[in-house]
């Protein structure tokens, strides 16, 4: 497990997999504003879930959010579109309902750059979010990341059209304030 302040990240469990699904995909207007796709149900069995994880996927580390205090799933975080040969990939993160507003996602954000910069020994991490996701830019700037740009009207979610904001934040750049650990706690 990752470990960061408040989190940890850990691999899914199929017992995560219904709670995910009921708490945080069943949210038909959050997971409108988190998918580069339409939502659509899924059946939390369903071999089509996005939930599930596919241990052979390269391009995608998937992992179940739990608080380090009891241990409760709180949401699910990925490093995806990793490109081994530019040494970059994408962070993306989602918290249940309950778990927003407590800080977690600066430190989701913090043990991802861990993840990707120190044991995937990537170069650049990127992060694209909603204009209006004060919180994910909240905590990608906490971490480091600088904005690089907006991406007009390019996102469309729930009926219209919304900006985008692409932040990046290179290896070199990175300056983690409280290292997760890798160690599992020992």
């Amino acid at each position: 497990m990752l470990r960061g302040t408040k989190v940890g990240l850990r691999a899914r469990h199929a017992d995560d997999i219904p709670v995910l699904q009921a708490d945080l995909y069943d949210d038909v207007v959050a997971g409108s504003r988190a998918q580069a796709t339409p939502w659509r149900p899924v059946a939390a069995a369903s071999k089509d879930n996005p939930l599930l994880v596919d241990d052979k996927a390269e391009g995608i580390v998937p992992f179940s959010v739990v608080e380090l205090d009891g241990g409760a799933l709180v949401g699910t975080a990925a490093l995806w579109g990793i490109d081994t040969h530019h040494r970059s990939a994408h962070v993306g993160l989602g918290l249940m309902p309950y778990a927003r507003g407590k800080g977690y996602g600066t430190d989701i954000v913090a043990a991802l750059c861990h993840y990707g910069f120190v044991v995937r020994g990537l170069h650049r991490l990127q992060i694209e979010t909603l204009a209006d996701n004060a919180a994910m830019l909240r905590a990608a700037e906490r971490n480091g990341f600088v904005r690089e740009g907006v991406l007009r009207s390019s996102a469309w979610v729930l009926g219209t059209f919304l900006d985008e904001v692409i932040l990046g934040l290179l290896a070199a750049d990175w300056r983690p304030e409280a290292p997760a650990r890798a160690d599992g706690g020992r």
